[in-house]
């Protein structure tokens, strides 16, 4: 009696609206769906530009220390030549330009890296989310080459700076640091890194009035 009732009941439905109704319930799951992706994708977008944008100021930063790591460089070295023209007599120098040029040649520069978005990308797995294809590949290449890291190491390191630094007054050498240390440079200042230390002169005055005491 009840599965006669059933098949009427079923005989009387209106297929087509029934039809219609549930065609509008997929295309609303559907539209649902895709709105939803659409959200997702937009927000990737969003994030990847953003962080897109603070890796491009960070790798700029990273490519000016570079820049000041081989202008130091330079000048360490120039001086450290310097020094051994001076002991082996082909230059000839002053005592007290000797001592600037030993101690120069002691020095080392080392600086926090600027790397904090890449390394949020990577502990978080998101660094897919930076499209371009060269600005990923050159993040990856900058921070993990040792170069800069390796270059501060061997400075601080070094069996010169040691014994220079264990032989020579520590009165001499606060002079010499206060009058030909390090210069403080903004960073993305190229013109600065023209003047990363003392001048010479200030340097020589000071030693001779030590000399003097």
């Amino acid at each position: 009696m009840n599965l006669r009732r059933i098949v009427e009941h079923v005989r009387k439905l209106d297929w087509t609206a029934f039809g219609i109704e549930l065609l509008i319930v997929i295309v609303g799951v559907f539209i649902g769906i895709q709105v939803s992706n659409w959200n997702v994708e937009r927000e990737a977008r969003q994030r990847g530009a953003v962080f897109a944008e603070r890796l491009k100021a960070d790798l700029r930063e990273e490519a000016w220390y570079y820049q000041l790591q081989i202008e130091y460089s330079r000048d360490v070295l120039a001086n450290a030549e310097r020094a051994v023209d001076a002991l082996s007599g082909r230059l000839q120098d002053s005592n007290e330009a000797l001592l600037i040029s030993a101690y120069r040649a002691t020095q080392y520069k080392q600086r926090a890296r600027r790397r904090a978005t890449y390394d949020e990308l990577v502990s978080t797995g998101t660094l897919g989310l930076i499209k371009g294809q060269t600005l990923r590949n050159t993040a990856l290449q900058v921070y993990n080459l040792p170069t800069l890291d390796n270059v501060a190491r061997e400075g601080m390191q070094s069996r010169y700076r040691e014994t220079f630094r264990m032989t020579v007054p520590n009165e001499v050498q606060r002079k010499l640091g206060s009058c030909c240390g390090d210069r403080l440079v903004r960073a993305g200042d190229y013109e600065g890194l023209g003047d990363l230390t003392g001048n010479n002169r200030d340097v020589m005055q000071s030693l001779q009035v030590i000399a003097s005491e």
